[in-house]
C-alpha cells in the first residue's frame, strides 16, 4: 500500500505565506503602511509623539481660513431697557451712584444701544452710544457722555 508522503516544502518556516497563498495579500505597497507621514490620521497612535516631536500642537486640527461667521465683533452692547432695569443693582456694586443730577453710571467699556426705555435721569459714561439711545437719554433729561463720537 502506498501512503502519501507530504512535500517537503510545506514543512519550510513561512511556508503559508511565502508563496502569496491565500490567506495573505501580496506585499506591495498598498499594505506597507506608508512612509514618513503616511497614515498618521484616525489609527496612528503609534505616530503622535513623533509627530508632536516634529510638528508641535498644530499638526492636529484645522488650521487656515476659518468661516466668516467665526470673526464676529465682540465689543461690549448694552441696551436701554437693560440698564433701567438694573440700576439698583449698579449702585450696589458701585458701578453707579445717586447723585443730585440723577443716577451717574460708568459702563467705560460698553457701547449703549437704544432699546427700551428711559424712566430716569441718568448720566452715563460709556465708550460709543448709538443715535436713538443718546436721545432716549436726553429727552429723559440726561446724557451720555462717550469716549469716541456718536455714531
Amino acid at each position: 500500500m502506498k501512503t502519501h508522503k507530504r512535500k517537503k516544502s510545506t514543512r519550510d518556516k513561512g511556508s503559508k505565506t511565502v508563496r502569496w497563498g491565500a490567506r495573505k495579500k501580496q506585499k506591495k505597497t498598498g499594505h506597507r503602511g506608508g512612509i514618513g507621514m503616511a497614515g498618521s490620521g484616525k489609527r496612528a497612535d503609534q505616530k503622535k509623539t513623533l509627530v508632536l516631536k516634529l510638528y508641535g500642537n498644530e499638526y492636529f486640527g484645522k488650521q487656515g481660513i476659518t468661516s466668516r461667521k467665526t470673526k464676529r465683533d465682540m465689543r461690549l452692547r448694552i441696551n436701554l431697557r437693560q440698564i433701567n432695569s438694573n440700576i439698583e443693582n449698579y449702585i450696589k456694586k458701585g458701578i453707579a451712584k445717586q447723585t443730585a443730577n440723577g443716577v451717574e453710571i460708568n459702563l467705560e467699556n460698553y457701547k449703549i444701544l437704544g432699546d427700551g426705555e428711559v424712566n430716569k435721569k441718568m448720566i452715563i459714561k460709556a465708550s460709543e452710544a448709538s443715535e436713538s439711545a443718546a436721545a432716549k437719554v436726553k429727552k429723559a433729561g440726561g446724557e451720555i457722555q462717550t469716549s469716541k463720537k456718536e455714531e
